[in-house]
């Protein structure tokens, strides 16, 4: 077994976001394990890393509608003394935030983001260009990155969707709006989404339930401030749960944003109640880290080995099928020589029916290791669409070219090879680790007699 040396990408994860953050750099080390196995199966090659599936930042994304209140919250938000005007984003790209010491905000394009493997939409362009042919290359006309000296954007990753409402529905547009939803550790919903109808709104909603058990979305309903105070902002957080109520959406905070009749400022006290939430993101990126290991071996066990196991199977079928054809047609030759001439009584013949046997047998082996080839090649092209259809980073005719050996094509061998008791044993203590993992961030957060359980796990092992 060769050692897989830890990869460039997850080095640098180590470097930027698990210096600080004691389970992130435990992660770290259960994801090389988890590399390893990968690697061993022939599923990633050596600078390769799982861990590239999710970003490591905390994300928090701002989907609104129509009104103007998204951007005011944004100016708000993120503003300081020197109000930047330039901060209100594209109205039909998808805007990563990012801090930056500068004075002056700077804008760069979608590739910057596709290259770039530390930020969520690392290599999207890929899942564009198989979601609308041709649409990859125009990246930049979906994404960009807008730096801005804020700190509330210290240490996170701020997404400012377009108008969901107005935006043109395509499925580049659907992608997008799903990978936010699903790779955000926070979402603020401004619900002025919700007043419109849209293809793109229905997808939002559908995507939202799919989610709403995660506890990531916030509801923000900004309302003029003459019209608040503590009863009307009951009355108005009620009457919007009851309304996403009847659309499905039952989970979620709702928060009031006080804006002036003209639209220009929110009162900062608004933020409170963000701040603290936006506090704790730090918390669910982490816990979302730790998932994505779980979810990669849920993955490698109920979708990558299955499709191998199909491909290999139908690959078997498709080669005995091509051997039995020429046995057939062997046959039915030997038959109508019979008739003809009798040579039944040769293969009976205890010298020449053997060396008749072996003859058809030096004939069909090495017919049937070129049809296995034949075949193979095939299967290989259906499991790299198979391997676009599904968006895996693993490598499907990676692990099927492993099992193309003598010993595999001429013996009934349906497992890929390098799947067995051992490996599967590996990944079950992979995950177990991981679920250690999360024992040890809960440990955070909780108390047993009175004495907090932070560090009881210290020990562990991840070696």
């Amino acid at each position: 077994m060769t050692e897989k040396t830890a990869s460039k990408y997850l080095l640098n994860l180590e470097k930027h976001f698990a210096a600080g953050n004691p389970v992130l750099l435990k992660a770290s080390k259960v994801f090389q394990e988890l590399d390893q196995i990968e690697y061993d199966l022939g599923l990633i090659e050596m600078d390769e890393t799982t861990a590239s599936k999710n970003s490591w930042w905390p994300i928090i994304s701002l989907i609104g509608g129509n009104s103007t209140a998204k951007s005011r919250f944004i100016n708000n938000y993120l503003g300081s003394d020197e109000l930047f005007s330039g901060i209100q984003t594209s109205s039909h790209k998808f805007t990563v935030l990012l801090h930056n010491n500068q004075s002056s905000p700077t804008t760069l394009p979608g590739t910057a983001l596709d290259v770039d493997h530390r930020f969520p939409f690392y290599q999207i362009s890929r899942k564009i260009e198989q979601q609308q042919e041709g649409e990859g290359d125009r990246i930049n006309s979906y994404l960009e990155l807008k730096t801005l000296n804020s700190d509330r954007l210290k240490n996170k990753l701020f997404i400012d969707a377009p108008n969901i409402s107005a935006a043109p529905s395509s499925p580049v547009m659907s992608l997008l709006t799903k990978h936010i939803v699903e790779n955000s550790d926070l979402a603020l919903i401004f619900v002025d989404v919700f007043d419109s109808t849209a293809p793109l709104v229905d997808e939002l909603i559908e995507n939202i339930i799919l989610h709403q058990d995660s506890n990531r979305f916030v509801y923000l309903i900004d309302k003029p401030a003459a019209m608040l105070n503590s009863a009307t902002n009951s009355e108005i957080i009620s009457s919007w749960q009851r309304k996403l109520a009847g659309l499905g959406l039952n989970t979620g905070q709702f928060i009031v944003l006080s804006s002036q009749e003209g639209g220009s400022s929110q009162n900062p006290a608004d933020f409170a109640a963000i701040d603290q939430r936006i506090a704790n993101v730090g918390y669910d990126r982490t816990y979302r880290v730790l998932n994505s290991v779980e979810k990669n071996i849920r993955e490698i066990n109920n979708v990558v080995m299955p499709e191998v196991k199909k491909a290999i199977l139908q690959w078997k079928d498709r080669s005995a099928f091509s051997s039995l054809i020429v046995l057939g047609f062997i046959a039915t030759v030997a038959i109508f020589a019979e008739i003809q001439t009798g040579i039944l009584e040769f293969l009976i013949d205890p010298i020449i029916g053997p060396a008749i046997v072996l003859t058809l047998i030096g004939i069909m082996t090495p017919l049937h290791i070129i049809f296995s080839k034949l075949q193979a090649k095939l299967i290989i092209s259906q499991l790299n669409a198979r391997q676009k259809e599904l968006h895996l980073m693993e490598n499907l005719a990676g692990i099927f070219e492993k099992n193309l050996t003598f010993s595999r094509m001429m013996l009934p061998i349906s497992e890929p090879i390098g799947w067995n008791k051992k490996t599967k044993l590996r990944l079950t203590q992979t995950s177990n680790k991981t679920k250690e993992l999360v024992q040890l961030l809960n440990d955070n957060f909780s108390t047993y007699d009175g004495l907090s359980l932070t560090g009881h796990l210290d020990s562990t092992d991840f070696k």
